[in-house]
Order: structure tokens, then sequence, then C-alpha cells
């Protein structure tokens, strides 16, 4: 039964990329994190978040138009952002320094897109891959990192056609809370907010 299942919809799903106009692209652009101020003490330190920087992102899209109105907007874009952390060692003289931790992602985009007229509108959920990081909290000997493989956001936002040219403007959340990777000592930290961010792209379509 539940082959016969997956079967039918692989089917209809070929038909519908049958009768679909397809394009493809290339997209980039900046992404701004937003994370609160926040503090967490363990084993005699204090982290505190002080500042998220911008990101830069790079990849490709390609764009299944069911009909005048509705398209498919599937995207793989890889993602390097960094986030400054202010951290006092209480044992070790660490006293106000900033560090920082720098990671990158495969960014793997499914949007659901309405367009009206050259505006469109569309919303999607992300899917997270880890690539690499390199952080300076290393420099804490109890310091470790351990990312997840994969996690899952959503993104929801504008964008704008001119010729070939592909404009968008989309806000992301996440379910996962932000500090998840990392570890003091053994004990798990967790901030208690998710980690948002602006993704600001320009695209161009073959």
């Amino acid at each position: 039964m539940k082959k016969s299942i997956s079967l039918t919809t692989a089917f209809f799903l070929l038909v519908f990329a049958a009768q679909a106009q397809v394009r493809f692209g290339i997209r980039s652009g900046l992404s701004s994190s937003q994370l609160s101020s926040e503090t967490i003490q363990s084993n005699g330190l204090s982290l505190a978040i002080k500042d998220a920087s911008y990101g830069f992102h790079f990849g490709v899209f390609g764009r299944l138009k069911f009909n005048e109105r509705w398209y498919l907007q599937p995207e793989a874009v890889l993602n390097s952002t960094s986030v400054d952390f202010e951290v006092t060692d209480f044992g070790d003289g660490f006293q106000d320094k900033v560090l920082t931790e720098k990671y990158r992602h495969l960014d793997l985009p499914l949007m659901v897109g309405y367009k009206l007229g050259p505006l469109r509108l569309e919303a999607g959920p992300t899917g997270h891959v880890y690539v690499a990081s390199k952080s300076e909290l290393e420099q804490i000997g109890s310091y470790d990192r351990r990312f997840n493989d994969f996690t899952l956001g959503y993104q929801a936002g504008v964008g704008l056609d001119l010729w070939k040219l592909t404009l968008d403007l989309r806000h992301e959340g996440n379910f996962d809370r932000f500090g998840d990777h990392m570890s003091i000592g053994g004990q798990q930290v967790n901030f208690s907010q998710r980690p948002t961010r602006w993704v600001m792209s320009v695209g161009f379509s073959f």
C-alpha cells in the first residue's frame, strides 16, 4: 500500500514537472542575524552574546512555474556568518575578552510562491546542512562544540522580478535554540532564543 502511494505521488510530481516551465539561476547577497544580548554562567565562566555579524551567501535556484501565478522554487545556498561573544573567566583572567565564532551552512530553502505581476510572495521550509566552523572560543580549555548535521527552519518574504533579475527580501526563523552546539566543561549550553535573520539577495535567471 505504501509503495503504491509513493509511486502515485512520484507520478503526479513528474506530471507537474513536465507541465511546468523551468528556469534556473544564481543568487547571492547578505544576511543580518538577529540575536538579543544574553548571558550564561557556567563553570566559572560568563559567556555573553555581544553581536551577530552580517553573513554572506551564494548559490543556485530553480523555479518551476505551474501557471501564471504559482511556482515552486528549490534552492541550494552556501551561507557564512559569525557571532561575537564576550567572555569572562573568573579563574583564568579572561576579563571582557571578545571571541568570535564563524560557521558555514548549506541552506536548502523550498519556497512556494505566488506572483502578482512582477511582485512575488513566497514562503517555505528551510533545511540547514552543517559544513564547517571555526571558533576562538576554543581558547577556553573546557569549551567544546558539536553542530547538528541538519537543522530545520523556515523563510517567508517578498520578491521582485525585473527582466532576468530577481530581488528577494526574506525573514528566517529556526526551530533550534542558539548555542545548542556548545558545551563548557561537559555542560550543555543553550541560550533561550532561537536565531532569526533577514536575508537579502540578488539573482539572475537563465
